[in-house]
């Protein structure tokens, strides 16, 4: 069946956290070092920091509460302000002719001005930003109202982003279709698992 409507996650899978992740994170990664109220790898706290809600990371990696505080204080306030480039292929997403949704986990402040800078804000019917510090809903609670507002059957809707376990795993348990974006191959191979490295090869994904 035709896709009636595409939702899009919005970190590495629109442009690379990994882009911006230096000059962005310099403060929080900075305050997390200099805390050491953690336990793990710091590399790898960084990574996933990139990758992942920054609440997951911080239970994953037991936080001490004064430093969930203080990060949850610099993120609330955090934003990004110099250009942005959506991965190269963006325009293919850009030029489908079906109705597109932003579903993007974060803190609103941030996640907005990333869009912004990003200049993709009317690529989309709507944006909706899921920000853990101020509501408990989910991508999943999302996707469900997508579907319950626009009339749409689950076999309507193909939802693309980068994570296993966050969109593509909410999506499956709703029984909506699933694209991977799996930039580079950063992400394992994923068996049975509908997978892209460039969103110029999701048009048969539409139809």
């Amino acid at each position: 069946m035709q896709k009636k409507a595409i939702i899009l996650d919005l970190d590495n899978t629109i442009y690379p956290v990994a882009a911006i992740a230096n000059k962005l994170f310099k403060t929080l990664f900075a305050l997390i070092e200099e805390s050491g109220a953690y336990k793990g790898n710091l590399a790898e706290i960084k990574n996933r920091i990139m990758r992942q809600p920054f609440q997951v990371v911080a239970r994953d990696f037991s936080f001490s509460e004064d430093l969930v505080k203080d990060c949850l204080q610099l993120l609330g306030g955090l934003t990004y302000e110099s250009k942005m480039e959506p991965f190269e292929g963006y325009e293919t997403v850009r030029n489908i002719a079906c109705k597109k949704f932003l579903v993007t986990t974060g803190f609103t402040k941030l996640q907005h001005s990333k869009i912004n800078q990003l200049g993709i804000d009317k690529d989309f019917e709507a944006i909706f930003v899921v920000d853990p510090s101020q509501s408990a809903l989910t991508k999943k609670d999302i996707f469900r109202k997508i579907l319950d507002d626009y009339r749409y059957t689950t076999d309507e809707v193909l939802v693309v982003g980068d994570d296993l376990h966050s969109e593509i795993r909410a999506a499956k348990e709703l029984g909506i279709e699933t694209v991977l974006y799996n930039h580079n191959g950063e992400q394992p191979p994923a068996p049975r698992q509908n997978t892209i490295h460039s969103f110029k090869e999701i048009i048969p994904y539409l139809q």
